[in-house]
């Protein structure tokens, strides 16, 4: 029969509270009234509208509803504004032409039937009220610059309270800060005014948030004056308003403002919010911080607002407890407040009664739990009436916070309700004791179907009902076994929980009820999915206007679920535009524009999960250029540039670049004169004189630079005598006999006026006393001749137009031209310090001789030749360049047993002097370079021949050669090693006894008398007998191997069938015979009911066939070829041939015995192919 399976699905978001609902007893019972649903405690009517208050309930029968008002009975009948709803205890009161006040008040639903009354909460009724602010009228306020000031909002008291702000007569908001913040009273705080607070539009807002209406105060006028202002205009101003000062406006210590002295208190329930507030005032603005004196605030509850004024905690715990510090500081000084914070508690539910359904003459309990603080008392009702007042039942009896019930009787029905109060509040719930007999059924539909994603949370209901209440056992699949224990939990609703769900959950899954009564049964289903996974989110872009972009969403999902890949933008929907193409993966736009710039989001949704990936879209390009270029303050030497930038496109603004053109002296050419920070708009631009300029700014933005401004007229500047001199003043020679005297020649702006020429001055330091001139123009260097080598002179180059002549010019220090030094370097010696390093030392030369600028010493030094007869001649000059302070260096890198020759010259800005004589040295012995080739040649079965050259770089007598080798087995794992000294004058060596069909490896190198040198390493190979070779053929290849493989199984089939006949007949075969009459024990007859054959045993020695296989390395065992195939297969119970005839059975026996003789010859075993298997088929 076709399964039909009801689908559902379960999510992750699943609460785990549901898992405790109260017992849900089927309507087609009788059951007493349960409240289903009430409106809230505290009602805010809007008085515009009809009052709904709600009240519904179930029961078997259905119950019928009253109500109360302020305790007594509301006869709804009597009053013709007053209606329920069909079905239902919701009460609508019609108020229209009717005063509200009169239906405010508290009222309470009752719902009853035959079997128990259920009660509403006390359920207060109140109309909202947005009054009207008082007329007044506020005097203007004048107060002295640097006080502090407290502008008083007071708005109506509204229900419920109205949002304060403060705004001006435009509807914008007032600017806040650390400075001016808003109170949570709603009064605005100055903590010192600036005369920019100045204003005549200080307006209080109050918006009533039931009824959404928004009124005013008027608005307040104030005047911020310095104290030399007020001292003008206080006697004017006197007779005529209110004049408000507290002193002078210099720099003051914190006080607080609100609260007020070093400590207060405030009282929060639990659960609500905390607020606390301190505001000070001080010049300069304090700033305010806070701290818990008893420990630290809850860091996931906790905010600071208003610039750090106000400290808020949500759904505040006893641990909120204690006392709070706020501290002002400035730089003068700070203060401290304490507010001791106690925390209340209304009610709160520890536990709540839940619905009993009892069978006869069985008992429970009702449990009512509440805490708060002060501890909450404790009342119980039976139908609406203290249970105090109710009639007696032998079957209850009442404990404090619980009921408990025995042996109760058939018709003891009844709802109960628990009241839990303090002076901060109260609670009332309802709970009924439901007497019946009812077998088990199930409530969960038959064949539903959970799917839930792997790695998730899966539960699988198994709601059920009975009375006495049923017992739930769950089984999977083929119900071998209840589940109960990891990874499952059974939860006390019959609910089925699987914490992380896995691939192996899925099935079928069965859920039984049973009680005393009877049993019912049903079965579910679990599918578990794979979860939907964004691999490739998309990235953050930033683009130019114009140019495409991609965003990539690669997701992986179940391949059983429907996906549906949707993008969206800022939340929305994409604009409908065929420049956004959607792919499977990838979203496209094409052509950017600034309005494409938001956050796009790719959302990929099965009907069991999303996932989702966002990034943004930010569309950028170079900014627009600024406007309106405007001087001011125009003064002889400077002027103030000011402009309106253009639109930044997204991209802030880096800087602006201030250029100017000079159309007197390079009339087109625009310069860069100086750039300001890309939040400035104003620049004071420094100038020159003797410069027409116009002005022109440009901005740049991460994309690049705007294009220019439009240019700002000419500003013209008068010539004056220069402010500077020449720079970049230098003095050198070009010969010995010269100096040549330059400089960097001045602009035209720089010239402050025309005519513009140079005067150059020198004189010989510390020789002459008067200063030699010449005046030039046009140029920028002058040449004085018939110096003496080499000789300090002061020069100084000062600038003339005009009209007058510059600065005193510094004076710069130079020097006439060098000549080559005189001198070699005396006393030069050398240390050899080993095979490769030598140093050299001398005497520094006279600094006379150097006849310049001494830069160093150079060692030039090369290889003459090698001490050793075999090596080559070499010449190969190299130089070392040493500082002028040194008189020793290194040589490094040198070649070991070599003569080198060498010599040390001295050398200035000129260059080099005479070299010194050439001196020579000798380097020790070293150890030698890698022989220069090793090759293994004639390789045989137990030898092998290796051929080598000496190493190209002997680097001393070569004293022998080191050969040392191993073997290597298939497995890379090396044997011992071998170690063989070979003397110097061989070039080759044969090793002998070494074992066929073996890789080796070879470590060479060659010795001097001061070590061994690098090891040069090759590998082979020793070649296998050609008579064992020969022996490894495959004799699944042979034809005579073929031939008895098909006779054996031709012979098979002929006892088949004897034996087939045989049985048909009843009688015995000559082979039966002779079984029966065999005594043997070891020997097995056939079992005459299945036509098998025993095992037979062969004493004969087991030969190997002449064309066994070897293994495939090419390895013989030897000594060991007369194994048997039980050798090798443990008795022959476990071996067993594959299709091509090889021995797959595992090793046992001998044959572990015999690998561990074969050493590293072979990890295989030889062919198990016998004679005795041949017996094997017979």
């Amino acid at each position: 029969m076709e399964r039909t399976r009801a689908r559902a699905t379960v999510f992750l978001m699943l609460f785990l509270g549901n898992l405790g609902n109260a017992l849900e007893v089927p309507l087609d019972l009788p059951q007493p009234p349960t409240i289903t649903h009430q409106s809230p405690k505290d009602f805010i009517i809007d008085p515009r509208e009809n009052i709904v208050i709600h009240c519904d309930a179930k029961g078997k029968p259905h119950p019928s509803f009253s109500w109360t008002r302020n305790g007594t009975h509301f006869d709804i009948d009597q009053d013709p504004k007053a209606t329920m709803r069909p079905h239902s205890g919701t009460l609508v009161v019609d108020i229209s032409g009717e005063k509200v006040e009169s239906y405010e008040g508290v009222y309470q639903c009752t719902a009853r039937n035959e079997h128990g009354t259920a009660v509403s909460n006390n359920i207060v009724i109140r109309q909202s009220r947005s009054p009207l602010w008082s007329k007044e009228r506020n005097e203007p306020i004048i107060v002295q610059e640097g006080v502090s000031l407290v502008l008083q909002c007071r708005p109506p008291a509204g229900l419920p309270p109205p949002i304060i702000f403060w705004m001006n007569i435009n509807f914008q908001r007032l600017p806040q800060s650390s400075r001016v913040s808003q109170a949570l009273n709603g009064d605005l705080y100055f903590s010192n005014v600036l005369k920019e607070d100045s204003r005549n539009d200080y307006i209080c807002y109050a918006r009533f948030p039931h009824t959404q209406t928004i009124q005013q105060k008027q608005p307040i006028t104030v005047t911020v004056l310095n104290l030399d202002a007020i001292n003008e205009t206080v006697a004017a101003l006197y007779n005529e308003t209110d004049f408000l000062s507290d002193g002078s406006a210099e720099e003051r210590r914190p006080t607080f403002l609100i609260p007020s002295g070093s400590s207060s208190s405030k009282m929060v329930l639990r659960g609500q919010v905390l607020e606390l507030e301190c505001i000070a005032e001080g010049l300069p603005t304090p700033e305010v911080s806070w701290s818990k004196v008893s420990g630290e605030f809850p860091a996931k509850r906790t905010s600071f607002l208003h610039f750090q004024k106000t400290l808020r905690i949500v759904d505040v715990s006893e641990a909120d407890a204690g006392e709070y510090r706020c501290t002002a500081r400035n730089r003068l000084a700070s203060v401290h407040h304490t507010i001791r914070v106690t925390v209340k508690a209304a009610p709160y539910w520890i536990s709540t009664p839940r619905n009993l359904v009892l069978a006869p003459r069985e008992r429970g309990n009702l449990i009512c739990r509440a805490s708060g603080t002060p501890k909450p008392t404790i009342t119980w009702a039976m139908n609406g009436i203290p249970i105090e007042n109710s009639p007696k039942d032998p079957s209850r009896k009442v404990e404090g916070d619980t009921i408990i019930f025995e042996e109760v009787q058939t018709g003891s029905s009844a709802v109960y309700q628990c009241h839990a109060s303090n002076e901060y509040g109260y609670l009332l719930s309802n709970a009924f004791v439901n007497v019946l007999s009812e077998t088990p059924r199930v409530l969960t539909p038959a064949n539903k179907v959970y799917q839930v994603i792997r790695n998730s949370r899966a539960l699988l209901d198994c709601s059920s009902f009975g009375s006495p209440i049923p017992k739930i056992t769950w089984f999977k699949d083929s119900r071998s076994s209840t589940l109960d224990g990891d990874p499952y939990v059974l939860h006390e609703n019959g609910t089925l929980e699987i914490h992380v769900a896995q691939a192996l959950n899925s099935g079928k899954y069965t859920c039984v009820a049973r009680n005393s009564l009877g049993i019912s049964e049903n079965h579910v289903y679990l599918e578990v999915k794979e979860p939907t996974r964004i691999l490739k989110q998309p990235e953050y872009k930033v683009v130019q206007r114009n140019r495409n972009v991609v965003f990539e969403c690669k997701v992986k999902h179940d391949p059983s679920l429907i996906p549906t890949m949707t993008w969206v933008k800022d939340n929305g929907e994409l604009p409908d535009d065929e420049r956004f193409v959607v792919d499977s993966d990838s979203l496209t736009i094409t052509d950017v524009s600034e309005n494409d710039a938001g956050t796009y989001t790719c959302i990929m949704v099965t009907t069991l999960d999303q996932d989702s990936a966002s990034a943004e879209l930010t569309v950028v390009e170079q900014p627009d250029p600024p406007t309106d270029l405007e001087l001011t303050d125009q003064k002889p030497r400077s002027v103030q540039l000011t402009w309106i930038p253009g639109d930044e496109h997204n991209s802030p603004i880096h800087m602006f670049v201030i250029q100017y053109a000079d159309s007197l002296h390079h009339h087109g050419h625009w310069h860069n004169l100086t750039v300001v920070p890309g939040i400035k708009t104003t620049a004071h631009l420094k100038l020159s004189p003797y410069v027409h300029y116009t002005f022109r700014v440009l901005a740049l933005n991460a994309v690049g630079l705007s294009n220019p401004s439009l240019p700002s007229r000419v500003y013209k500047t008068n010539p004056s005598a220069p402010d500077e001199n020449p720079s970049g003043v230098e003095g050198f020679g070009t010969e010995h006999d010269n100096l040549v005297i330059s400089w960097k020649p001045m602009s035209g702006h720089q010239a402050n006026g025309p005519g513009l020429h140079y005067k150059v001055m020198w004189r010989q330091k510390d020789v002459d006393k008067e200063w030699t001139s010449v005046t030039v123009a046009n140029v920028s260097k002058f040449m004085v001749s018939g110096t003496p080598t080499f000789t300090p002179y002061e020069v100084q180059v000062q600038a003339i137009n005009d009209y007058g002549i510059g600065p005193e010019p510094a004076v710069v220090t130079g020097h006439s031209g060098e000549d080559l030094p005189m001198q070699a370097p005396d006393t030069v010696q050398v240390l050899v310090l080993n095979s490769s390093l030598a140093e050299v030392h001398w005497e520094p030369v006279p600094p006379k001789t150097v006849r310049g600028r001494l830069k160093g010493y150079k060692v030039y030094y090369w290889r003459e030749r090698s001490l050793h007869k075999h090596n080559p001649h070499h010449v190969e000059q190299q130089v070392l360049t040493f500082s002028g302070n040194k008189s020793h260096g290194m040589l490094p890198g040198l070649q070991p047993y070599s003569l080198y020759l060498f010599n040390v010259r001295v050398f200035n800005g000129k260059g080099e002097g005479p070299a010194s004589s050439n001196q020579q040295f000798e380097t020790p012995e070293g150890v030698p370079g890698r022989p220069s080739f090793l090759r293994i040649t004639n390789p045989n079965l137990d030898s092998l021949t290796l051929e080598w050259g000496p190493p190209y770089d002997r680097n001393g007598r070569l004293t022998g050669y080191t050969l040392k080798y191993q073997t290597v087995n298939i497995s890379d794992v090396l044997g011992p090693v071998e170690e063989l000294a070979l003397p110097a004058n061989e070039t080759s060596v044969t090793l002998l006894n070494l074992k066929y069909s073996t890789r080796y490896k070879f470590y060479f190198n060659a010795k001097t008398g001061q070590g061994a040198g690098p090891v040069v390493t090759e590998e082979a190979a020793t070649i296998m007998d050609e008579a064992m070779a020969a022996r490894q053929v495959d004799i699944a290849t042979q034809g005579w191997f073929i031939g008895l493989m098909c006779a054996i199984a031709l012979l098979i089939l002929v006892l088949l069938i004897i034996c087939f006949i045989q049985r048909n007949k009843g009688g015995k075969y000559p082979v039966k015979e002779k079984e029966d009459a065999h005594t043997d024990p070891e020997f097995q007859p056939m079992k005459e009911d299945d036509c098998t054959f025993g095992e037979y045993s062969d004493t004969e020695d087991h030969k190997p066939l002449k064309g066994s296989r070897t293994p495939s390395n090419g390895t013989v065992h030897r000594d060991n070829s007369d194994d048997s195939l039980v050798d090798y297969g443990g008795d022959g119970g476990d071996g067993q041939f594959n299709e091509d005839g090889s021995f797959i059975g595992q090793y046992s026996g001998k044959s572990s015995a015999r690998d561990t003789a074969g050493g590293h010859e072979s990890s295989e075993a030889p062919s198990p192919v016998n004679t005795s298997a041949m017996n094997s088929f017979v």
